[in-house]
């Protein structure tokens, strides 16, 4: 096997250096006809679609909006006043935007709510009727306080549609899943933007966050993928002084990031938020051609002749080129192993970027070292002397203090393992924007007004018709809500036994203390009727069903945050088996589950992929060395970089969210592609000379460079994306900086002491070896 591949890589690297033009017209094709889909690309950031279809809980999810008429995409408009909303003038203010609004492409007016469109009931000549709250504009002030005690008087509004202070009030406008929430959202910031009244207005939801963010996306993509690229040719031509190593470096990157994109959205696959990174990961993942320039450097200064030289350089770093890209695809393509669809679509998108990557590593280098022109031999520097070299120095630092080395490690270990105990899974998409933005300001004021944003629905199902209509039903609905009420996250919860309580005190002459929900079955079913008769469908239709057999208790939360969601979910589970409501099942739904739930998953589909990688790369390393013995040892940098790294999540409170989550799998690639090197190198050197230390101090110096080389080069790619306006991507690019160069530290600093600790137990078989 290794024969025939030995033999097919030559033939390649061959062919590929006698025929460079020929090569490159063919990539020129192949890249054309990718870059030819590109511009068909289209995003997705709907939390629902980050799931299969087949999920059960995304199945669930739709038939509750189906059963209560509910509208998953929604904008809130929050008009806040310090002098109080209830003037005159701001209340005029109000029915003019609302009045714009219905009238708004892609916003469903029919269930806008608003205070010129909800509805209160009353009683008028023996009949009950209900009438818009604000049917007209206040005359003065003494009108305006009256309609304030009746707004806050009535608890289906109250907290809701008009903070308890009355110095804010919000509009609830649903939009049709075909329209874009930040479009709508900039033209409502327009329309605000024309009054000149002393309230302020707050735009959030999360369609709004959702199709900002979708945005946002692009325009990071299309800022910081070329900021990425200027900074790498600049950092690659003070490594190499050659602008023709940067051009085929680069070039082998937009050759990955045209073929993986196009490809993709060519099947027709939308890009999410971690695909839209793939271009700075794979522009990143490129730099592993840094080996192969590296050795080729040094080869041409050895040999002399150009093709002489590129067959060396090819032969020498062929194996662990070859290996260290299986175990980055072998990485990225586990992720397609969990139910997260954003993170399948980015895992493969990055794996065939890499196999891209190999690729071209194998035909386009060779073909572009062979075009080079000759210029002036390189001068042989100080560095060349790889023993004086700094690298060098560390290698035989290393090798003499094997055992201090191999102990500073393993106590690094130990505390990161304290730090990855107090890791915290969760998710939250509004915490993706900067804490100043538009969006992070909006929902916060929301949550401390008007409940929050973030909608759970729990769902009572009766299991028969009129099951809701039975009073111990209700009231053990009515306990449930208040009891969740007083939970900090909560904001507001509404319930259908909210409706018959207020209609059974407006028939009891509007007496606060009739309030209550009645003790009789048909006297609920009646005044259900008559709500139903009186008010506008969608008063009632989102908290029961037709056939009264499900209710819906809608809770508004004041976070997005996953671990609040389930903390609550907890509680909630706990009072039902204390006190259940009689003959009926209670299930969640709504966003804020849905987001719990793809939070839960997103840590099982890391997870699942990470050790299904582990053992993919580890067999891989097996076959590569031919022993487990060089397995585990080249396992062992692997180890050490995610273990502190995590640590490091830990201890500084990060939450464990989707984007820190991927760069487990990703910093296994990189961490083993370093080991690769090192290892294969070492053997090589070793095999020659039999001599253990300078076989260790040659492999930290030579090879130890490029893989100094490929981590800062790499590490300067991602340094732009501190800059950017989104934090998953600001996230990225602080932790991949940090891998690279723990990655590069646990090769050239831990392995050469390791080695050093068991030379007899690693190195017998390559002393057999000839």
């Amino acid at each position: 096997m290794r024969a025939r591949w030995t033999s097919f890589r030559q033939g390649l690297v061959q062919w590929c250096a006698d025929h460079p033009r020929t090569v490159l017209v063919l990539v020129f094709i192949l890249t054309l006809a990718f870059g030819s889909q590109l511009p068909r690309i289209r995003t997705d950031t709907d939390p629902k679609n980050m799931l299969p279809i087949t999920s059960p809980v995304r199945q669930y999810n739709d038939q509750v909006e189906g059963w209560f008429g509910l509208h998953p995409d929604v904008i809130v408009v929050e008009i806040q006043s310090e002098r109080g909303v209830f003037t005159p003038e701001i209340l005029a203010r109000i029915a003019r935007l609302t009045d714009a609004i219905l009238r708004f492409p892609g916003v469903i007016a029919r269930d806008v709510v608003a205070l010129p469109t909800v509805n209160d009931v009353s009683i008028a000549n023996g009949v009950l009727q209900a009438r818009p709250i604000l049917d007209r504009i206040p005359h003065d002030a003494a009108e305006a306080e009256g309609l304030k005690r009746q707004v806050l008087d009535n608890p289906l509004l109250a907290g809701r549609l008009v903070s308890t202070d009355a110095r804010a009030t919000a509009i609830y406008i649903p939009i049709e899943k075909s329209a874009n929430g930040k479009a709508i959202a900039d033209r409502l910031r327009q329309l605000t933007g024309k009054e000149r009244g002393p309230e302020r207005y707050y735009i959030a939801g999360d369609p709004v966050a959702r199709d900002t963010f979708g945005a946002e996306m692009f325009r990071q993509m299309a800022l910081f993928s070329p900021l990425a690229g200027m900074v790498m040719c600049g950092v690659l031509f003070l490594m190499f002084r050659s602008w023709w190593v940067v051009g085929a470096n680069m070039a082998v990157a937009m050759i990955a990031i045209i073929w993986g994109m196009g490809l993709f959205i060519g099947l027709g696959i939308p890009i999410h938020i971690m695909a839209s990174m793939s271009p700075v990961f794979l522009m990143a993942i490129s730099t592993d051609t840094v080996h192969i320039f590296n050795e080729f450097v040094f080869r041409r200064r050895e040999v002399g002749d150009r093709r002489e030289a590129i067959r060396q350089t090819m032969a020498a770093v062929a194996t662990p080129v070859l290996f260290s890209d299986l175990t980055t695809i072998a990485g990225f393509a586990s992720l397609a192993i969990g139910p997260i669809i954003p993170v399948r679509v980015f895992g493969l998108l990055v794996a065939f970027g890499t196999f891209v990557i190999l690729l071209m590593s194998f035909t386009l280098v060779p073909a572009l070292l062979a075009l080079a022109r000759e210029g002036r031999p390189i001068p042989v520097s100080r560095e060349d002397d790889l023993s004086s070299s700094w690298l060098g120095r560390i290698g035989q630092a290393c090798v003499a203090w094997k055992t201090p080395v191999a102990l500073v490690g393993v106590v690094l270990l130990v505390i990161s393992a304290v730090g990855i105990s107090k890791i915290r899974i969760n998710n939250n998409m509004v915490s993706w924007f900067k804490p100043g933005s538009e969006i992070r300001v909006a929902d916060r004021q929301l949550s401390r007004d008007l409940g929050g944003t973030a909608m759970l629905y729990l769902v009572a199902d009766g299991k028969k018709s009129d099951a809701v209509t039975r009073p111990e039903f209700l009231k053990a609905l009515e306990g449930l809500q208040r009891r969740i009420e007083r939970e900090p996250v909560v904001g507001k919860a509404v319930s259908v036994a909210d409706v018959v309580k207020r209609v059974h005190q407006v028939l009891s002459d509007n007496s606060p203390s009739r309030a209550m929900i009645p003790d009789s079955q048909e006297a609920v079913a009646q005044e259900l009727l008559l709500f139903s008769m009186a008010a506008r469908p969608r008063d009632l239709n989102n908290l029961v069903d037709y056939p009264h057999q499900k209710a819906n208790l809608m809770v508004q939360l004041r976070s997005w945050n996953a671990v609040e969601t389930r903390a609550l979910l907890e509680k909630v589970r706990r009072d039902l088996t204390a006190t259940p409501i009689p003959g009926a099942e209670v299930k969640p739904a709504g966003i804020a589950y849905f987001n719990m739930v793809w939070n839960d998953q997103v840590l099982v589909g890391m997870l699942e992929g990470f050790i299904a990688s582990c053992i993919f790369v580890f067999f891989l390393l097996i076959l590569d060395y031919r022993s487990p013995r060089w397995g585990v040892v080249s396992f062992l940098p692997l180890l050490f970089t995610v273990v502190l790294i995590y640590g490091a999540v830990g201890f500084v409170r990060k939450d464990f969210d989707m984007p820190i989550s991927v760069l487990s799998t990703l910093s296994l690639g990189l961490a083993i592609d370093f080991a690769i090197h090192f290892v294969s190198r070492f053997q090589q050197r070793y095999r020659e000379t039999r001599d253990l230390k300078g076989s260790l101090v040659w492999t930290a110096a030579r090879p130890g460079r490029g893989i100094v080389r490929n981590a800062f080069l790499f590490a300067s790619g991602f340094a732009v994306m501190l800059f950017a306006g989104l934090t998953p991507y600001i996230t990225v690019g602080a932790f991949m900086i940090a891998i690279m160069l723990l990655s590069a530290l646990a090769t050239v600093v831990y392995l050469p002491a390791l080695i050093a600790l068991f030379p007899q137990w690693l190195t017998q078989r390559l002393k057999e070896e000839r």
